[in-house]
């Protein structure tokens, strides 16, 4: 059994319960995905199942290649490929298509992103560092870590510390989907609704729920 599904974030929206209480959720187009490759201990040396998500217009001849091997000819291309863990590689073929699904309303699932570009940030804003006094004598490094290293001994800064730096990292987020069907971008898909934010930009990146 497959344990993970690739898909997009779509957006932010919000919704209602039975009992008209409203939760800010995030609409998640969680497949569909297509079997592109089977690993095996006999070959490979573990157990993963590779899906395939998304439309690519135009795609090259080894990638190409790829999805004929997999019986997928009618298929240009795919958007992403990525690894996703499975207990057993039983009632798997090439080719077949796994949605959203195998998800049941309630369910507890992980959804794996990252985190829309911040750009290059500072500790205040990447670490919550506090600052710097603004008085007694300081007036213009309200935003600086401060001391970073000791003197003589061993005269150099420990790595890693926290430094400013890009602020994108890998996001996990925990969240119970709810179908929402007929609110689809795509035909084919249902998005699933998260209660809570989660990580990614919305329309762009790919997100791993399992």
């Amino acid at each position: 059994m497959i344990q993970a599904l690739l898909g997009r974030k779509l957006g932010m929206t919000r919704l209602f319960d039975e009992n008209g209480i409203v939760t800010a959720s995030t609409l998640v187009e969680a497949g569909p995905c297509f079997i592109t490759q089977l690993r095996t201990p006999e070959n490979d040396g573990y157990t993963a199942v590779q899906l395939g998500f998304g439309d690519k217009p135009r795609s090259t001849k080894p990638h190409k290649g790829h999805l004929k091997k997999a019986g997928l000819t009618d298929k240009e291309g795919l958007e992403a490929m990525r690894e996703v863990p499975a207990d057993s590689l039983e009632d798997l073929e090439l080719g077949a298509r796994v949605d959203a699904s195998m998800f049941s309303q309630g369910e507890i699932v992980d959804v794996v992103g990252t985190s829309k570009g911040k750009g290059f940030g500072g500790v205040v804003k990447r670490h919550n560092f506090h600052g710097g006094p603004k008085t007694h004598g300081q007036s213009d490094r309200w935003r600086h870590s401060g001391s970073v290293g000791s003197g003589t001994t061993p005269g150099r800064s420990w790595a890693p510390g926290r430094r400013a730096g890009n602020g994108e990292k890998p996001t996990h987020s925990v969240g119970r989907p709810r179908a929402q069907p007929g609110r689809s971008a795509r035909r084919d898909s249902w998005p699933q609704g998260w209660p809570g934010c989660h990580p990614q930009a919305g329309g762009r990146g790919l997100l791993r729920c399992s």
